[in-house]
């Protein structure tokens, strides 16, 4: 089983839970619709990695605020990388059928390791940068369902169990990646830093 680092110990998630959808300017850059509800799909053990690969020309970085799970409540803030086969995801989408080819192919959530978090969110955000541009910045008001609220619906029809992680939605600019881009993300709590980790794709 895939492990990540929290605290400084090793823990191992059952999955990672993704919200899809969560930031208005990403669903108007995809041309996709707001959804009524909240999107939840999940990446399995399999995915998760602190390696960033590189795996086709259609393979779509997300920069995400993730978080970690313990009694089923938030302790623990870290970055996230969801990586996206665009071009089969269209054609699920297409199909209406599931989108677990495009986004939960083995080591398709690049991690950072996780610090101890248990204050409220409303101070977070997060920027990406891709061979030094800045490409993707969000906070907690941009995004439509806020992490409690994501908790809540999760766990109103599936249980978290201790170590699994939650990637809550990637802000607009995703685009695709090649080998050798170098990436840096990080999380803050105002002008804090929380949170760096630094991938070069290979």
């Amino acid at each position: 089983m895939k492990k990540i680092k929290f605290a400084n110990k090793e823990v191992v998630p059952s999955k990672v839970v993704c919200i899809g959808r969560n930031y208005v300017e990403h669903i108007k850059e995809l041309g996709n619709e707001i959804p009524e509800n909240m999107v939840v799909f999940n990446k399995p053990n399999s995915a998760i990695t602190n390696k960033l690969e590189y795996f086709s020309e259609d393979t779509r970085f997300e920069g995400e605020i993730c978080f970690l799970i313990e009694s089923g409540e938030i302790k623990g803030v870290g970055f996230g990388l969801d990586l996206t086969k665009a071009n089969i995801q269209n054609k699920m989408k297409e199909k209406g059928l599931p989108w677990e080819r495009a986004k939960g192919f083995n080591n398709s959530g690049v991690l950072s390791d996780f610090i101890p978090y248990t204050q409220k969110c409303e101070k977070l955000s997060m920027e990406l940068y891709q061979n030094d541009t800045l490409v993707q910045i969000a906070n907690y008001d941009l995004m439509i369902y806020k992490p409690a609220d994501i908790v809540d619906e999760i766990k109103s029809f599936m249980e978290l169990e201790d170590g699994d992680i939650i990637m809550s939605g990637t802000p607009k600019g995703v685009g695709n990646y090649s080998k050798g881009d170098k990436f840096i993300g990080r999380v803050f709590e105002d002008q804090d830093l929380l949170v760096e980790v630094k991938w070069e794709a290979v």
